[in-house]
């Protein structure tokens, strides 16, 4: 009996390790489609490539599922990119980053954009968390940010004493952003 007490119990937590890794990392499998998307999006970043530690890892030689800052489900679909300082400069407008449906969780702080937040940001309605903090953007915020239905957490927090260019977005309005969210959530807001 305590035998088997003990086997189970030192069995269930590695059935439940080897349970809980996803099946296209273990595979190595990315969508071919996703892993042109990101290809695509580094090929239309300006960054600094001696600086880099995951942009300058993305080749079409290996696939997308073991690039750093990528994060793929189950179905090798793109959930999750930590993009964060990775000196990238000069906005990510007109960018394939867009058209990546499945994003979940998404960070590009701690580079120096020097643009406005693309409309475009919208466009990725499945995004729960977004992390600008420190990036670089001006402006206005987009009402399109107001599609973002399932977001969880929105960092655009500023350091003042940052090297790189800070962010300097212009009396920011979240009040549309708030009135469109379901009351039923709860929500971090780091500005």
């Amino acid at each position: 009996m305590i035998i088997h007490l003990f086997s189970w119990l030192f069995v269930t937590p590695i059935c439940l390790i080897l349970l809980s890794v996803e099946p296209n990392v273990a595979l190595g499998q990315c969508l071919d489609e996703q892993q042109s998307l990101l290809l695509q999006l580094k090929n239309n970043l300006v960054f600094n490539a001696s600086k880099s530690t995951k942009l300058v890892t993305w080749s079409s030689n290996s696939d997308c599922s073991a690039w750093e800052g990528v994060s793929l489900d189950g179905e090798g679909r793109v959930t999750g990119l930590n993009l964060s300082s990775e000196w990238i400069s000069y906005g990510i407008h007109n960018s394939s980053l867009f058209n990546l449906q499945h994003l979940k969780s998404l960070d590009l702080s701690l580079n120096n954009l020097n643009s406005t937040i693309p409309d475009e940001i919208g466009n990725l309605s499945t995004l729960s968390h977004l992390n600008l903090a420190n990036a670089g953007f001006v402006g206005q915020i987009p009402i399109t940010i107001s599609h973002l239905t399932n977001l969880v957490t929105l960092d655009i927090s500023t350091l003042i004493d940052l090297m790189i260019s800070t962010s300097k977005l212009e009396n920011p309005d979240l009040g549309i952003w708030f009135r469109t969210f379901p009351s039923s959530k709860n929500y971090i807001l780091m500005v």
